[in-house]
């Protein structure tokens, strides 16, 4: 018997092993993510037809490629994505730059009281995001936000939801309730760093900030990658506070990001289009996934 025989014989039982392990998530995998994908690109390629003026009964017939013809035809949902991404790069950076200093900070030989600040770093994820979004509408409100009211007395005006100032108010949002989820994240990773090689970059010389950032950042990248990606398929499904915003700012349009213009094409009874707006969605969260984690790689091997 050849080794690559018993090679493949070992892998073999090893895949038997695994599968009463693996099958579950499969079977949840296929049922609750690829079949429903699979049924929206499907139904993207079709349309919704009504003889004479319309009052006829309707058809579904084979449209091709003409509901993603629409897709990159209507302004309204080129200008969500471009918000989308408006707010993804201002967001993004910042809150991870912050979520990066908090780790490094409670995983410092001085800190004190780390389990206190894990929780209080961690509470504001734990907060649903439409309470998130309700509270801080109430700070954002122009009648009644005690922050517009404290820069009145000043004579200063301030608004929150004015167009111009709406992706920093969102931005904003989003940076304290995501914050501390990423830290706790980037402070599991720090902590898996083996005790010896900080020992040895103290014998060194290297410590403090000096060895945070030439040692510790440089080994925990590839957690640092996933709450990049993780952050930008967050950003790019960004609905809950766009639309309890609304209340407080009526400018706010229907179609300001693109789940909203999905769901408003949903309302509409225009199922196909909104199908095809959620398969160029999820196509354009897939590429930036792989550019980043691309990227990522490349600069790893230069």
């Amino acid at each position: 018997m050849s080794h690559m025989t018993i090679r493949r014989r070992g892998r073999a039982r090893e895949l038997r092993r695994a599968a009463p392990f693996v099958l579950p998530f499969l079977v949840l995998f296929v049922v609750v993510y690829l079949i429903p994908a699979g049924y929206s690109i499907a139904q993207s390629f079709f349309a919704v037809k009504r003889s004479g003026l319309g009052l006829g009964g309707a058809e579904t017939v084979f449209a091709g490629l003409d509901n993603y013809a629409r897709v990159f035809g209507d302004g309204e949902f080129l200008g969500s994505l471009g918000r989308v991404a408006f707010i993804g790069v201002i967001q993004v950076p910042v809150m991870l730059g912050i979520a990066l200093f908090l780790a490094l900070l409670i995983d410092s030989s001085v800190a004190t009281g780390r389990k206190f600040f894990r929780v209080a770093y961690f509470l504001p994820y734990g907060l649903p995001g439409v309470i998130a979004a309700l509270v801080w509408s109430f700070l954002y409100a122009p009648t009644l936000s005690p922050v517009t009211r404290l820069f009145a007395s000043m004579g200063i005006d301030v608004s929150f939801v004015t167009d111009g100032a709406l992706p920093f108010s969102i931005a904003n949002i989003l940076t304290w309730a995501w914050t501390g989820y990423n830290t706790i994240l980037i402070f599991s990773a720090l902590q898996a760093i083996p005790e010896e090689t900080m020992e040895a970059a103290a014998l060194d010389g290297c410590s403090g900030w000096k060895a945070a950032l030439l040692i510790k950042v440089p080994l925990i990248r590839p957690a640092l990658l996933l709450t990049l990606v993780f952050s930008i398929i967050g950003t790019a499904q960004l609905y809950n506070e766009p639309v309890t915003m609304k209340a407080v700012a009526p400018n706010l349009p229907s179609t300001y990001t693109p789940i909203m213009a999905a769901l408003r094409s949903l309302s509409a009874n225009d199922f196909n289009y909104a199908a095809a707006q959620s398969v160029v969605l999820g196509a354009v969260i897939c590429v930036l996934s792989v550019l980043v984690f691309r990227a990522s790689a490349r600069s790893v091997d230069s």
